[in-house]
């Protein structure tokens, strides 16, 4: 089989770090370049941060754009208490040397799906929905030549990791997810009720570190940095790395399970703002908008995981 097109649109991070690596060491996915937006920290870091994890790959010609700076409507929310100050903090690694692309992401997200074969590429999204939302609005012929969206976002039982209510992807751009859970476009999310449980354990980043090269210590250092917010916060023995659960979706899909279920996302309230509204028990008669994913193989995804990181 030819390997699936994608587009990876993020806000490193460094689970964001984590997926694109996984991307790059997988031959089941072509990454046909790297969408950034603002999101766990401002632009310019989600930008040279895309980058920084390209060349730890040894990827310098992957194509790399800076996309939207702020949400649609809302002020810009940040979460530098969970990535840090620079958003990779946990290891220090050389700036980047190789270039930002000059087109806007929204630009090269738009000329992409009109050049290639309609229906054949994926679009996974692991930040705020800003780029996407925007491409969709600005040239809304693309939204029937995308195959899938693959995103990180959302929960259900987990409710909130932002808010009470809301998780941090959606609520940083609530309009944003508003617009792309109402296109009409194969989508598949994966909310925090399943990655959280993806959970580091002790053995796992030891096992992250033990590989050889640059990239397996670099993700033990990540990891043991961003995991100290999530063990204080929920009593948890390691952190649960959210956006690498999307490719490992592509690359082995059978690792999850979840529901074709209605999903609403709320922009109105201000004690709700964000909320993804799952009707998992199918109590409305809203039509299936989405694929949400409620469980998976932590041991499948870790070992699929450590040897893909093993081959950069």
């Amino acid at each position: 089989m030819s390997a699936r097109k994608i587009i990876i649109d993020t806000d490193p991070g460094q689970d964001d770090a984590v997926a694109i690596l996984l991307a790059l060491a997988s031959p089941e996915v072509e990454l046909l370049g790297i969408s950034c937006v603002a999101g766990n920290v401002p632009l310019a870091l989600t930008a040279k941060n895309a980058r920084i994890v390209c060349e730890l790959a040894g990827r310098p010609e992957m194509r790399v754009f800076a996309g939207c700076d702020r949400p649609i409507a809302r002020p810009l929310v940040t979460a530098e208490h969970v990535h840090g100050k620079t958003g990779l903090d946990g290891i220090d690694l050389p700036d980047p040397t190789m270039p930002l692309q000059d087109q806007h992401s929204v630009d090269f997200i738009i000329e992409t799906l009109r050049t290639e074969d309609a229906g054949t590429v994926t679009l996974c999204p692991i930040g705020p929905l800003t780029n996407i939302a925007t491409a969709m609005e600005r040239a809304p012929d693309i939204i029937p030549r995308i195959q899938e969206i693959v995103l990180m976002g959302g929960a259900y039982f987990e409710v909130g990791n932002i808010t009470p209510t809301a998780e941090f992807n959606i609520y940083v751009d609530p309009e944003a997810a508003k617009i792309v859970f109402g296109a009409g476009v194969p989508l598949t999310v994966m909310p925090l009720d399943v990655t959280h449980k993806a959970l580091t354990t002790r053995a796992r980043v030891e096992a992250f570190r033990a590989l050889p090269g640059r990239v397996g210590p670099a993700v033990a250092s990540w990891t043991d940095f961003f995991e100290r917010y999530d063990k204080e916060k929920y009593g948890s023995e390691g952190a649960p790395l959210h956006d690498p659960c999307t490719i490992a979706y592509l690359i082995q899909p059978d690792l999850f399970s979840g529901r074709h279920i209605n999903v609403e996302i709320e922009t109105g309230s201000e004690l709700t703002l964000g909320m993804t509204v799952a009707d998992w028990w199918r109590v409305t008669k809203r039509p299936a908008n989405a694929q949400f994913i409620g469980d998976l193989d932590a041991d499948g995804f870790f070992a699929l995981l450590t040897e893909r990181l093993g081959r950069l």
